[in-house]
């Protein structure tokens, strides 16, 4: 199966020195390769794109972890991983745990690692609100033709 590779650009070692500012403004963007004629080619990338990729390395290991047990639901399991979830109802864990695992494909297959890092980073804050109580407030809903008083 042949997955997307991420953009990269490739520059050679001495554009280092002779535009730098252009190299730089690539690898601000995406990471970039520099061949070297005396060695490997090295990878040049943002720390912010080094922290997205660290962060997905990290759910992977916590989704294959999840995924080589067999016992218990999928959600429970994950549940264990991310306690976080147990703020969450059953049916609401089992949609999180289902959208978290396909995110992950996605970041993997696409190698754009915030598409999981965005679906668990907006379930882990829904969570997080739920827990504070934010779900328990009953909504008073106006009318189209009331008028709303000024404060």
């Amino acid at each position: 199966m042949a997955t997307a590779a991420p953009t990269r650009s490739v520059f050679q070692s001495s554009d280092l020195s002779r535009s730098s500012a252009e190299v730089f403004a690539a690898a601000a963007d995406h990471p970039v390769e520099v061949t070297r004629r005396d060695g490997e080619s090295l990878v040049l990338m943002s720390k912010g794109a080094d922290r997205s990729r660290d962060a997905l390395l990290e759910l992977a290991a916590q989704l294959i972890a999840v995924a080589t047990s067999t016992e218990r639901t999928l959600a429970e399991r994950m549940s264990d991983r991310f306690p976080w979830m147990l703020a969450l109802s059953h049916d609401d864990r089992a949609l999180c745990a289902e959208q978290i695992l396909s995110a992950a494909r996605a970041s993997f297959a696409t190698g754009q690692a915030h598409l999981a890092i965005a679906e668990l980073t907006a379930w882990k804050e829904t969570a997080s609100a739920l827990a504070a109580g934010l779900g328990r407030v009953d909504v008073e809903w106006l009318d189209d033709d009331e008028p709303v008083a000024r404060p």
